[in-house]
């Protein structure tokens, strides 16, 4: 099988290079360009990046030069959106009028009404979006993205639930402060401390689950009826959120039967590279699941869950900016070639 040609925009970033570490060996694509802002343009990668991953920086990878974040500049059949919002409003609809196909991590187009908000594991049938995006837009392109961080751990824990009709969902955060980028959060600020607000963190949880989890018409989704309210908190934890959900559902079930819910579940995804198997581990000690013993559980792909609990209460832990940033996008861009979309 021929590898797809694949770019990385915000290359030089936290998440951006996240992706080159997942992309920089991948069976499926191929990294054929790095692109960044122009102070990085023109530079050699290792040049350009400062490198913040305990892995190495990939050898194949150092010595490639970055190109303007332009579709006219980037040699790629995908490219990956590791963009702030602010950028990505504008950038990622000029890469989708020209041909590309986006996988989006950044927040600007999520909401959109015809822009597909997928986790495949939760909602792969939203990819029908894709159709009704080119068609309103006329793009030979299209853009999909993946949802908050902190949303996707809950909301891969809440498809399994689902059967037992959702009513009210509560999440109060733990959040580890690598989700803020390497400038995000002063040391001064968060050493010895824990600091209660995100900013539009709580927003997102609240409206993108209701996306995940509603239903695709045809035409549009339609948001789950469900109440979501989110508390969001950084804590002086390096990665791995940590999330304590409440889930009211009508049919009550008991904690033995949503831990069973957790142990079943299998989405039919297992021939996709990034997949993790099992998506939810469910931990049966009583202080689990913690960030630094959990998050790289399925190469940092895996939510993992525990202290379930009558009410229904639990906990659920996943790597930030794998499973909830570049891993995400990745596993869009697996799951659009299963589905002949790539």
């Amino acid at each position: 099988m021929d590898r797809i040609k694949a770019g990385v925009l915000g290359a030089t970033g936290n998440v951006g290079q996240r992706f080159i570490e997942l992309l920089s060996k991948h069976p499926w694509f191929e990294l054929t360009s790095l692109a960044a802002s122009d102070k990085s343009a023109g530079k050699k990668y290792g040049d350009a990046a400062s490198w913040r991953l305990e892995s190495k920086i990939p050898e194949n990878i150092k010595d490639m030069k970055v190109v303007p974040v332009d579709p006219k500049k980037v040699d790629a059949d995908i490219v990956f959106s590791a963009l702030p919002t602010d950028l990505a409003k504008t950038v990622e609809p000029d890469f989708a009028k020209a041909g590309f196909v986006v996988a989006s991590n950044a927040s600007a187009l999520r909401m959109v009404k015809d822009i597909p908000l997928v986790i495949p594991e939760v909602n792969p049938d939203h990819l029908g979006l894709i159709d009704v995006q080119q068609d309103n837009r006329k793009w030979d392109g299209y853009v999909v993205t993946n949802p908050n961080c902190t949303t996707i751990m809950m909301a891969v824990t809440l498809r399994p639930l689902a059967k037992f009709n959702i009513e009210k969902i509560y999440l109060a955060s733990m959040q580890a402060i690598s989700g803020a980028g390497y400038d995000g959060v002063p040391s001064m600020a968060i050493l010895d401390n824990v600091i209660p607000y995100i900013g539009q963190e709580e927003e997102k949880v609240e409206t993108e689950t209701k996306k995940l989890l509603g239903e695709f018409n045809g035409s549009e989704i339609i948001d789950a009826p469900f109440i979501v309210s989110a508390s969001c908190n950084r804590v002086q934890v390096m990665d791995g959120h940590t999330e304590a959900v409440w889930v009211e559902m009508a049919d009550d079930p008991s904690p033995d039967e949503v831990k069973k819910a957790f142990l079943d579940f299998d989405p039919g995804l297992s021939e996709l590279p990034t997949e993790p198997t099992p998506v939810i581990e469910v931990k049966e000690e009583k202080d689990r699941p913690q960030p630094r013993m959990d998050r790289n559980i399925g190469g940092g792909m895996t939510v993992s869950v525990g202290r379930i609990r009558p009410g229904i209460r639990y906990i659920c832990m996943g790597h930030n900016t794998i499973r909830g940033a570049a891993g995400a996008s990745v596993l869009n861009a697996e799951l659009l070639r299963k589905i002949g979309k790539l």
